[in-house]
């Protein structure tokens, strides 16, 4: 186990079904134990109130929107949850949120970016 093992559930907001399994095994691997995936703003919202996530995992561009507008409307409902943006759109989001991690995705920063988020 690492240092987020106290951040067992995660949420990852990706349209892209491999990259979010991607995503998925790189966070197991750090000690994550249980996922959502979602592709759309409304779907992530939806499994957010359902179980509450310890961690968000959120790609830019997604299915009728963006991430941003995803964990904008979690954190409406729920509070501050740590985010981590995952995305091929990282100019879209520099200056605008931490921590980003461009794909392709690298174990080693996205552990970093997970580490960074949880202590924000």
């Amino acid at each position: 186990m690492t240092e987020h093992a106290k951040a067992r559930h995660v949420l990852i907001i990706e349209d892209e079904i491999l990259v979010a399994f991607e995503v998925e095994a790189l966070l197991a691997e750090m000690g994550f134990t249980s996922f959502d995936i979602a592709d759309s703003a409304a779907d992530a919202l939806q499994l957010a109130i359902a179980n509450p996530p310890d961690l968000i995992t959120a790609d830019y561009r997604i299915v009728g929107g963006t991430g941003l507008e995803a964990v904008e409307a979690i954190e409406s409902r729920l509070g501050r949850i740590p985010v981590v943006y995952v995305t091929g759109n990282a100019d879209q989001l520099r200056g605008r949120v931490q921590p980003i991690v461009d794909k392709p995705i690298s174990a080693r920063i996205l552990a970093e970016a997970c580490a960074r988020a949880a202590s924000a």
